[in-house]
């Protein structure tokens, strides 16, 4: 049998070569940014709102609405809400479709005996945030509203009784806002956030402002329950006359969130 002599300086270049290769492909693997995925955070939840401000509709006296913490859940009037989010670690865009049907009674004065204010508010809020810092977030978006609200009064009289007046207006405008947004977790478990916004500038509402405070416990991966308190402001004010429909107003509450991430 013949057997041929092994070229080891072959042999030497081949197993430098096969190195220099591992050791490149090494490095541009530790050299490959991770894919920044994007994620979906499904949230409907709850608001018990209560309202405080002024109004006036059409012709009728400017009344006053004033509200206390007990009034939110004697009268239990809740607001339905669906918020939306996709997200990757610099973006998230935001959607916050929103229903409140608020009832409170006239502060009597002056010149009105009683009253009360149904307002029943449509809203659906915009947003794309960008992450300025590991936990905070700032953006710009909208604040489409509608409002469509029922006033009941007793004028009081010269020289006594009263006389019952009512009135009922709709009205749709939109908020320009620029809004920051902290968070926090511990331990990828419990979620912290505060988010403001301010917007409005005369283009839509005069001023309007949003504040929110958030705690959260993340069960699963997948399923997160969040709860906190909301405060809606807004200072509206258009027409004159038999059109006028002027809406300061602050709207706040507790609310429940359950969240689905997916």
């Amino acid at each position: 049998m013949f057997i041929n002599k092994v070229s080891w300086p072959r042999v030497n270049k081949l197993l430098i070569g096969i190195l220099m290769v591992l050791i490149a492909s090494n490095a541009f693997t530790q050299n490959v940014v991770p894919e920044n995925k994007w994620g979906f955070l499904i949230e409907p939840y709850l608001l018990f709102p209560n309202m405080a401000g002024d109004i006036g509709i059409r012709n009728l006296p400017e009344v006053e609405v004033d509200a206390n913490p007990g009034d939110i859940f004697s009268k239990l009037r809740i607001g339905g809400m669906l918020y939306l989010e996709a997200h990757n670690d610099d973006w998230a865009i935001t959607s916050d479709l929103l229903y409140m049907n608020l009832e409170q009674d006239v502060t009597p004065g002056i010149l009105i005996g009683s009253g009360d204010l149904n307002a029943q508010q449509w809203a659906w809020e915009f947003a794309g945030l960008y992450r300025v810092l590991p936990f905070l977030e700032a953006g710009i978006g909208g604040r489409l509203n509608n409002i469509q609200a029922d006033l009941d009064i007793n004028r009081n009289e010269i020289g006594g009784g009263t006389t019952p007046l009512s009135a009922e207006i709709s009205e749709t405008w939109i908020d320009p806002i620029v809004l920051v947004r902290v968070t926090g977790d511990i331990n990828n478990k419990w979620m912290f956030q505060f988010r403001g916004d301010v917007g409005g500038f005369g283009i839509g509402s005069d001023i309007s402002y949003q504040l929110q405070g958030l705690v959260g416990y993340r069960f699963t991966q997948v399923f997160q329950l969040t709860t906190g308190y909301r405060i809606l402001s807004m200072d509206y004010d258009e027409g004159t006359g038999a059109n006028r429909f002027r809406y300061n107003m602050k709207i706040f509450g507790p609310m429940i969130k359950l969240g689905f991430n997916i």
